[in-house]
């Protein structure tokens, strides 16, 4: 995927996540816009897209952000709103850890706080720390976080995988933070 398509990329997720508004589409309750409304609204932004590229975009995301319907009428994104919708997530028993990679200066308010989803509808986690490193390293300082998933769900809390595998909780209370390592040192440990 070239840089353009990579910023137009960023520019989709942006309207089908948090602000359809700006290119003047319309999200339905499960959060799929109309293609042609879509393709339509991005063109008058004064952005180039056509269905032959969107195809593309979809294809070659790295992070799988969005989903057609079966017949290609409808896109979205697969998770990461702000906005109220319902991308029916299949709830799931997790594996026993999950990682979160985030930014060292976020860490002084997780382990006071533990995880919150902020403006999104959940907490997204990661079955496996690359992905939560690629994740972390986009907002800084790297901090990777492990998360005992396990004894979560354990005591009720609730996972759900998406689409492109993404797992997503709606907290991680601080007493689920089994390690974290800042710039490579573990300075916590509770795994047994």
């Amino acid at each position: 995927m070239s840089n353009k398509e990579r910023k137009l990329s960023k520019f989709i997720s942006l309207l089908l996540r948090h602000k359809p508004e700006v290119a003047g589409i319309k999200l339905d309750k499960y959060g799929f816009a109309l293609v042609d409304e879509l393709i339509e609204g991005i063109n008058k932004t004064g952005r180039f897209i056509d269905m032959q590229l969107l195809e593309k975009i979809v294809a070659e995301d790295n992070k799988q952000r969005y989903s057609f319907n079966p017949c290609k009428t409808k896109i979205r994104a697969n998770q990461g709103h702000s906005l109220k919708v319902d991308v029916e997530l299949t709830e799931k028993k997790p594996p026993k850890l999950l990682f979160h990679g985030t930014a060292e200066r976020f860490m002084k308010s997780i382990l006071e706080k533990g995880i919150l989803k902020q403006n999104r509808q959940y907490v997204h986690l990661s079955s496996d720390m690359d992905t939560a490193k690629a994740v972390g390293e986009r907002h800084g300082k790297l901090a990777m976080i492990v998360v005992d998933a396990e004894q979560m769900y354990k005591d009720g809390y609730k996972f759900y995988i998406s689409a492109n595998n993404v797992w997503l909780t709606d907290t991680v209370p601080v007493k689920y933070i089994n390690s974290l390592s800042l710039c490579g040192l573990q300075i916590k440990n509770r795994v047994d």
